[in-house]
């Protein structure tokens, strides 16, 4: 019964049309404790990732944002939203040790930021938005290659081809 709501959710979620909900924003605080704001990012494109230590899949795709970001300084902002909770949050330094991230780091992150962004309770996640604060992409899931770098150039003016899925739903496919 749940796994059917959640489907439903997922499906009605999926339909809305990307950037139709106005400037994305969330407060949440960063590894130091101040208060970070989406808002305050307006003018870059934004590229939100929640993830957790102890998802596996979060540790695959989070070189492919470290590499985003040393490509795109200035011009692209990745923000990493950890959902740990009090039982798994001192793993959080460790973790972005070892992965050598280069990027934002806001904690306190839950299931609740990630609807507000249209990317359902399961992680990793990741919303992609425009210069305006608008979310332009979502993927539920881990990233790929595909999904991240031509997405952003696509993002930034450096268009060719078709423009990038509003929606990449990965969730439930082996990665």
């Amino acid at each position: 019964m749940l796994r059917t709501a959640f489907r439903l959710l997922c499906v009605i979620i999926c339909c809305l049309p990307a950037g139709a909900e106005g400037p994305a924003d969330l407060s949440l605080p960063d590894l130091s404790g101040r208060t970070q704001r989406l808002r305050d990012h307006l003018g870059k494109v934004v590229v939100v990732n929640f993830w957790a230590t102890w998802c596996s899949p979060c540790k695959h795709e989070m070189p492919m944002l470290v590499e985003l970001q040393r490509r795109y300084p200035g011009r692209v902002a990745v923000i990493g939203i950890s959902i740990d909770d009090h039982s798994t949050r001192a793993k959080i330094p460790e973790f972005l040790k070892k992965q050598q991230v280069n990027f934002s780091i806001w904690v306190n992150g839950d299931t609740a930021d990630m609807q507000k962004l249209g990317l359902g309770e399961a992680v990793p996640a990741t919303a992609f938005l425009d210069e305006k604060g608008n979310i332009v992409g979502r993927v539920l899931g881990q990233l790929k290659k595909q999904d991240v770098f031509p997405r952003a150039a696509w993002m930034l003016g450096e268009r060719s081809g078709s423009p990038p899925e509003p929606l990449v739903n990965r969730l439930g496919n082996k990665q």
